[in-house]
């Protein structure tokens, strides 16, 4: 059952969700709502549309998928040529450093914002922005030199980091980002990295699945008990 939302702040339970873990759609993207959203695990998505709609306004869909795609960042595999990327030292790796630029390349690399239906449009933008100035949205950035080449962005809230989103303007450079955030998160005690949805980039760096109420109870880190 796919629940409309209104100007309320509440969601319906995730167990009402669709097969692939379409909650409900409307809404905001008000810092009160995302939070809300990401301590339940629930998280926002424009759908794309073709352009045979060109008058379409796209509208937040919001997901809750039953079975999560996840690394546990003690897992996070590092292959042999990313070793040997890696003790090359070329590339430079920070922490914050520059939210605004990752966040624009994610919504631009492969000319992603000419699309119809884009989902990482203006609207999203400035919302993870301002948990950003909350200290609740981050990033990782990818340096050659002074040069943004790639990064990742997401949410860390409980004992999890939401990934949103990542790009890389050269090879690897997003795998390179997502090894130093397993390492930093390993280092704060986070339990686990959220993926979304799987794709083979992921799941050759570690990714598997896991139950919500495994998701749940290692994101607050307590047992989970279903309201349902």
């Amino acid at each position: 059952m796919i629940c409309e939302l209104d100007e309320e702040l509440w969601f319906p339970l995730p167990e009402w969700g669709e097969d692939n873990g379409l909650l409900a759609v409307g809404g905001d993207l008000s810092t009160e709502r995302l939070l809300m959203a990401y301590s339940n695990g629930i998280f926002p998505w424009y759908p794309f549309q073709e352009n045979d709609f060109p008058f379409y306004e796209p509208i937040i869909q919001w997901y809750c998928p039953m079975e999560r795609f996840v690394i546990f960042p003690h897992e996070i595999h590092i292959s042999h040529s990313m070793r040997s990327l890696m003790n090359k030292q070329r590339y430079r790796i920070t922490w914050d450093k520059d939210f605004a630029g990752v966040i624009q390349g994610c919504a631009t690399v492969n000319n992603r914002n000419s699309e119809q239906g884009a989902w990482l449009g203006p609207d999203m933008i400035k919302a993870y922005s301002e948990l950003h100035a909350m200290g609740v949205a981050h990033s990782v950035e990818v340096w050659d030199a002074d040069t943004l080449v790639g990064g990742l962005y997401g949410v860390k809230i409980g004992y999890a980091f939401c990934g949103e989103s990542m790009f890389s303007l050269v090879p690897s450079a997003s795998k390179l980002a997502l090894i130093f955030l397993a390492r930093k998160m390993e280092a704060e005690g986070i339990k686990i990295i959220d993926c979304q949805f799987e794709t083979p980039h992921l799941k050759a760096m570690g990714g598997t699945h896991i139950p919500y109420s495994t998701y749940m109870a290692l994101l607050t880190n307590t047992p989970y008990t279903s309201p349902t």
